[in-house]
């Protein structure tokens, strides 16, 4: 171990003892892990909105179902679940197949799927909500001035959509980023997990926690910035409402 006879500043630099880079490089694995989460969020998320919204009922409720189930659970045990399950279930279907086992998929597939499953039930509810208050009549005068199902979404609904959905799917982008931190436990070198290794390392936890905190803060605040634009355009192109 190192630490106990090193400075701080000199740990926490970019010299040979050093942990800046680490920590940089972690937190830039924590973005691009909560980016991949939000996209399989978003996507799933779409998709069983549109489950909730089918007139077929076993849809609408296995849609539902998945959400009762997804939002009721922690997270950790989801990303627990596949990290530590997906294996044997890989290994099943290949010995039903006659088939090698394919072993364990790589952690941040893993964990990236993990959140974005959790993602998904929430950001289904989001897209229901938005879609719900965007006015009938509004939908129903672009039908009757002749515009087709493309021109209708484009011009109508997406930007009232738009408008309504960004500022809860910025509080969900939060929950994503913060809950990266849980994919620590796989393994991945994200920044949660580059902290407890330097911390343990050198002996200098609250140091290298507050280390991780503040890039944590860093990168929330960076992306509330990017969301308060966002919305503000999205503001605009609603049509001010």
């Amino acid at each position: 171990m190192i630490g106990d006879d090193v400075a701080l500043p000199v740990l926490l630099g970019f010299g040979h003892d050093g942990w800046a880079l680490a920590l940089i490089a972690g937190a830039g694995l924590t973005m691009a892990l909560s980016l991949t989460a939000m996209a399989i969020g978003t996507v799933l998320g779409a998709l069983l909105t549109v489950a909730q919204m089918s007139r077929r009922g076993w849809l609408a409720a296995l849609a539902q179902g998945y959400g009762l189930v997804l939002r009721g659970v922690p997270e950790l045990l989801v990303v627990l679940l596949l990290y530590f399950g997906t294996p044997g279930l890989l290994a099943a279907i290949a010995a039903l197949a006659g088939l090698p086992a394919p072993g364990s998929p790589p952690a941040f597939l893993t964990g990236s799927v993990a959140i974005g499953l959790v993602s998904a039930a929430y950001q289904a509810e989001v897209f229901r909500g938005g879609l719900l208050a965007v006015p009938r009549g509004q939908v129903e005068a672009a039908i009757a001035a002749g515009m087709g199902p493309f021109t209708r979404f484009r011009r109508v609904i997406a930007p009232q959509v738009l408008h309504h959905v960004l500022p809860p799917l910025g509080n969900i982008w939060q929950f994503n980023l913060k809950d990266s931190a849980l994919v620590a436990i796989t393994g991945l070198a994200e920044l949660m997990r580059v902290s407890l290794v330097a911390a343990g390392s050198t002996r200098r936890p609250f140091a290298f926690f507050a280390a991780a905190m503040v890039l944590y803060l860093v990168l929330t605040s960076a992306s509330s910035a990017v969301f308060r634009f966002a919305e503000a355009r999205a503001g605009r192109w609603a049509g001010g409402r």
